[in-house]
């Protein structure tokens, strides 16, 4: 077994001991309502402080009334947010926890006599290369009342009872704005040299320091390097951490450049622990600890960082969220038994959409007490049909409340269609959520029949209490000519490698299985184009991906055609029908990736042939990973 050999060690920050060195990093959750703590966000951190990591930090709290622009975020401008705070705070230490609260100054503004916000910087300068609104230079005076109210809201945040303030300097927020001479244009004493451009973050330090006292712990998020054309590099980090350390910082968490960068951070296709050489650099310059994350998952690649002095902490975000009680399995050696992440980044697209966070492989995250699991009044024979991810985990929070289980599958392993979801580019995390749930089975005692073709007549033989249908989806064939020819195939027989294809291949649907094809097959050396009836290619990619998939395609100098819709395959390839307009693309093969349809034939027998039938996952209605866990969540825990 893999012994861990720094990872549970304690260590000093400030003035606060922390029994270990995993911490969840600040990202928000849209858990709050109206700025204030919800019974849902208590929850939420309540389970991940009990699941034994040692520092926990808010999301980016609101420090200006900015009229609940930011209502699903944490306000801490007035004294009147202290209680519920106070709450928070409460619930993390009785999980065993430590809470920094972190605050950031604000990229927007209320002025008094407008009344509306308008987005504010260090200069005109727009953060986002690809476009967005140009700010308005912030002036002395909002500078000065920004000064005031940060260094308010660390004293607010220490009545409240938190162990720590981090503030948020990193990732293009307005402290990172002015830091950076990307953004940072100013000719006053707020800009120019690296110690003018300072000058904003250091005040409020001061400020926070003068308000809340000088051994109260503050600590600083930062960017290790920006990744913007003329920001800051690594070399100008480790010139500002030195900095940050003398004017009293007592940790440094070192991310990764900034949200707007062109160059891919926490995605699936960045390597594991690709970041780390940017907190190698900063602690070889300060004292302090030092705090690594961003694409490290894995405690074994936690443990290897701190012991080989890289880092001395490491920050888990989507991973705390997949599997909050990751700490404690790491710690008692169930390392097969933490539930993966897949760097889908379902939860930062549900945040950018101002919604409730949820994630992919965790349903019960963010409805923690809706989806308790509780043992089972009348212990029941269940036999579930499918071990897809919704077959799956049906059978695993079944068995967990203490039913006997049976789950088959016509196939020769479990997985379902997210054998073939592994498969694309960068989707090998996927696989690594496959052997979690398979192993579940095996742990939970769950009875796995492999290569079983289940009809209705087995089934009512059988005799069981509950049945569950969760038997997938198939392909959809659209109905044109040549569909069924013997040069086309459809997206999964090609990844799966059932069907070989040409030099020159069409691909008809844009959507995500389409993009990934399309990947898939240029890797391999293929002449690609993507063929797709919408405006858009990729429309149902997460936004946090989808820019990343595109920029690879394009790489890779996949064509992608946009409002052609399919209408005739031949021997020679794909005639469209474009605005109206008939127009041919050769190829030698055609893939199909139009979507996916319910197989509803078993469920459809069984129907008023068993004691209680449940359809779930793509069975009921072809969804994504993370419906199909969900639904598979629900029925285990409702039989």
């Amino acid at each position: 077994m893999t012994k861990l050999k720094k990872l549970f060690e304690p260590i000093m920050v400030g003035q606060i001991e922390l029994k270990n060195r995993l911490v969840r990093p600040g990202m928000l959750s849209n858990y709050a309502e109206n700025e204030r703590v919800t019974d849902r966000m208590k929850n939420f951190y309540s389970e991940v402080a009990r699941g034994g990591v040692a520092l926990m930090v808010t999301g980016g709290m609101t420090c200006i009334d900015l009229g609940g622009v930011m209502a699903r975020g944490l306000g801490i401008y007035k004294d009147d947010f202290i209680p519920g705070l106070r709450e928070l705070v409460g619930v993390v230490h009785a999980g065993g926890a430590k809470v920094a609260a972190q605050l950031s100054a604000p990229a927007m503004w209320r002025s008094a006599e407008k009344g509306s916000i308008e987005v504010i910087g260090p200069s005109d300068v727009v953060v986002n290369p690809r476009g967005g609104p140009k700010p308005r230079p912030v002036t002395v005076d909002e500078i000065k009342q920004i000064i005031d109210a940060l260094g308010d809201c660390t004293r607010r945040a220490r009545d409240a009872g938190f162990d720590a303030v981090e503030f948020h300097a990193g990732i293009g927020g307005l402290i990172n704005q002015f830091m950076s001479p990307y953004t940072n244009k100013r000719t006053d004493k707020y800009g120019g040299d690296l110690e003018n451009r300072m000058r904003f973050f250091l005040e409020i330090i001061n400020m926070a320091q003068r308000k809340a006292g000088e051994d109260y712990t503050l600590l600083a998020r930062v960017s290790g390097a920006d990744f913007m054309e003329g920001g800051h590099t690594l070399e100008d980090t480790m010139v500002v951490a030195p900095i940050l350390e003398r004017a009293g910082i007592k940790a440094i968490n070192v991310t990764t450049g900034w949200h707007e960068a062109p160059v891919p951070s926490f995605h699936a296709s960045v390597p594991r622990g690709a970041w780390t050489y940017l907190a190698e650099g900063v602690k070889k310059v300060v004292n302090i600890p030092v705090v690594t994350g961003t694409r490290v998952p894995d405690p074994i690649l936690a443990d290897q960082i701190i012991a080989e002095g890289k880092a001395d902490l490491v920050y888990m975000a989507r991973p705390l969220i997949a599997d909050p009680e990751l700490p404690n399995k790491a710690k008692e050696g169930r390392f097969d038994d933490i539930r993966p992440c897949i760097a889908c980044s379902r939860c930062f697209s549900t945040i950018l959409r101002g919604e409730p966070m949820v994630c992919t492989v965790n349903a019960r995250a963010g409805k923690e007490a809706e989806y308790s699991i509780e043992p089972a009044k009348e212990p029941k024979r269940v036999f579930i049909i499918g071990g897809g991810p919704a077959g799956m985990e049906a059978a695993r929070v079944a068995a967990m409340r203490g039913h006997r289980v049976t789950l088959a599958d016509k196939g020769n392993r479990l997985g379902g269609l997210m054998l073939v979801a592994e498969l694309p580019p960068y989707k090998d995390d996927i696989g690594y959520f496959t052997k979690y749930l398979a192993g579940q089975m095996e742990r939970l005692g769950v009875d796995v029949r492999l290569g079983e073709e289940v009809t209705a007549e087995a089934v009512e033989k059988m005799k069981p209490d509950v049945v569950i249908v969760a038997t997938g989806a198939t392909p959809i064939i659209p109905d044109i000519p040549g569909a069924r020819g013997d040069n086309v195939a459809t997206a999964i027989d090609v990844l799966t490698g059932k069907k070989e294809v040409g030099e020159n291949v069409a691909i008809i649907g844009g959507g995500m299985v389409g993009c990934e094809t399309a990947e898939f097959l240029a890797q391999k050396g293929k002449r690609v184009t993507i063929l797709e009836m919408l405006g858009r290619v990729g429309v149902d990619i997460e936004a946090t991906n989808r820019w990343v998939i595109m920029q690879r395609l394009r790489a890779a100098k996949v064509r992608m055609e946009t409002n052609a819709k399919a209408e005739e395959i031949t021997a020679k390839g794909v005639r469209v029908s474009r605005d109206g307009q008939s127009q041919f693309f050769e190829a030698d093969s055609v893939v199909l990736a139009v979507g996916m349809q319910a197989n509803p034939k078993l469920a459809n027998e069984l129907e008023g042939k068993v004691k209680a039938l449940y359809v779930i996952g793509d069975s009921a209605k072809p969804q994504k990973i993370a419906e199909a866990v969900e639904s598979g969540l629900r029925v285990g825990r409702e039989i």
